[in-house]
């Protein structure tokens, strides 16, 4: 089992429990999965640049990333319908726990100037968003085999009912939310 896994149990679920005062142990709130998005709008000009992003979400998630596909046209973006666009990987149970261990501890602090992320980037339905401007603060990815340097959306997605039990909740995992 993984350290956070052992520290929601241990700690986190009882504290939630006891701050909002709920009867049942399905009703607090925990993380469902995290979805990871790499949107790559050079890939309709040159298909070699969607395979670098995949190898290298492949190697930060640990899982096969699936190709994300344009639904619509867009003329000023010069986009066609069945264009591909970028790729995406959905992480749950123990891969998603051990990512985000990884990006807590690891990843942000490596971000430069971090002074914490955006605590106020919830959806109103307990989820949250966030983007990292470079794929490097990951420590599996090798500057040297990085041919351009790509940025990625990361969901984190929860069973909470609010945003603010879902703030509470990745605040006691960890999350270093910005004063």
């Amino acid at each position: 089992m993984s350290r956070l896994k052992e520290k929601y149990k241990a700690e986190v679920a009882p504290a939630l429990r006891e701050s909002f005062g709920y009867k049942s142990e399905m009703q607090i709130p925990r993380i469902e999965k995290i979805v990871l998005n790499m949107g790559v709008g050079e890939a309709k000009e040159n298909a070699k640049v969607l395979e670098n992003a995949m190898r290298d979400m492949a190697t930060i998630s640990g899982q096969k990333p699936v190709v994300t596909i344009a639904t619509k046209s867009v003329s000023a973006f010069k986009l066609r319908e069945g264009m591909k666009i970028g790729c995406k990987v959905t992480l749950r149970g123990e891969k998603m726990y051990d990512f985000l261990d990884k990006l807590i501890s690891v990843s942000l602090p490596r971000v430069r100037d971090f002074r914490g992320i955006n605590p106020n980037s919830f959806d109103g339905h307990g989820n949250y968003a966030m983007g990292i401007k470079e794929q490097l603060t990951f420590p599996e990815i090798d500057y040297d085999t990085v041919d351009k340097i790509r940025g990625m959306d990361i969901i984190i997605v929860t069973t909470a009912e609010t945003d603010e039990e879902a703030r509470e909740l990745l605040s006691l995992i960890g999350m270093p939310f910005r004063k």
